[in-house]
């Protein structure tokens, strides 16, 4: 059986960026070492990191004067910074810049007194930041059905969540024209490492009998992977780990793909590629 790598896949920069920033803050010693939420929707990942330190706060009120704060990749609303600067000892913002373009985009068209669609997930940790920014003029929909219940748009800016599926962004954005007295401002937000990933996981899709997409059911963009992988083949799974691979999967499989989410570290993608060679080789000894 032959495994495949995608070209594109697992830690993006803004992921990648975020650890590197905890670890140098383990490093520093200033005090406990704490991120707002889990750093990145990986399980495995923050195991590790909470053995080197790393504790995990659901709110700006469980920050003390000998805290670290860690902001993570998703960002927060400006008020909840405000907060964990006021009572940690150091805060550190680890929102990965292609959040902040999102968030700076939805100041800067409320300012001028327009409204902001981002097409995304209403309940997901970066849109509830980015609604922060300008709570008043924004409106979250995930797709063009939603885009129906909005009142009347004034000048509107559509913008979208870093992790979406294009074709989505893309019928939400032409749905606004129909609510809008202006020609909207549609700028693609989605992020350059979401978009890469998800081409090179639909390329290797079309060529393999089964697919494996290593992540999270709580990250959006590896739930976006796994859909992308799907339509190419049917034959694809989402898994955290190589212990979630049944090998019942892979009967009569000779070409099997692999691809990660971005908040998907190498280890446990070496994990995973080991136990499909190693589930390949008891396949052909059988035969």
């Amino acid at each position: 059986m032959e495994v495949l790598l995608a070209e594109e896949y697992g830690f993006c920069f803004g992921v990648e960026r975020a650890v590197e920033m905890v670890e140098a803050a383990l490093r520093d010693g200033d005090g406990k070492v704490r991120t707002l939420g889990p750093l990145i929707h990986n399980k495995q990942e923050m195991e590790r990191l909470e053995g080197e330190g790393v504790s995990t706060m659901q709110a700006p009120e469980e920050a003390d004067a000998e805290t670290v704060a860690v902001i993570r990749a998703h960002g927060v609303a400006p008020q909840v910074k405000r907060e964990l600067e006021a009572r940690a000892a150091k805060v550190i913002d680890a929102t990965c810049p292609f959040v902040t373009r999102v968030q700076r985009l939805t100041e800067r068209a409320a300012r001028q007194g327009r409204d902001v669609v981002v097409v995304g997930n209403p309940d997901h940790p970066e849109m509830i930041g980015v609604r922060g920014h300008a709570p008043e003029r924004t409106y979250i929909v995930r797709d063009a059905s939603e885009v129906e219940k909005l009142p009347p748009l004034h000048a509107p800016i559509v913008l979208s969540q870093t992790t979406l599926k294009l074709k989505t962004f893309l019928e939400a954005a032409e749905a606004v024209r129909a609510k809008a007295d202006a020609e909207p401002e549609v700028v693609n937000t989605i992020c350059s490492a979401t978009r890469d990933r998800q081409d090179a996981a639909r390329a290797l899709a079309s060529q393999v009998d089964a697919f494996y997409v290593i992540g999270s059911a709580h990250s959006s963009n590896s739930v976006k992977l796994l859909s992308v992988c799907r339509e190419q083949c049917e034959r694809s799974f989402l898994i955290e780990t190589a212990d979630d691979i049944n090998p019942n999967d892979l009967k009569g499989v000779r070409r099997v793909g692999v691809t990660a989410g971005a908040s998907t570290p190498n280890w446990l993608i070496e994990q995973v590629v080991a136990r499909l060679h190693e589930i390949g080789r008891k396949q052909g000894t059988s035969k």
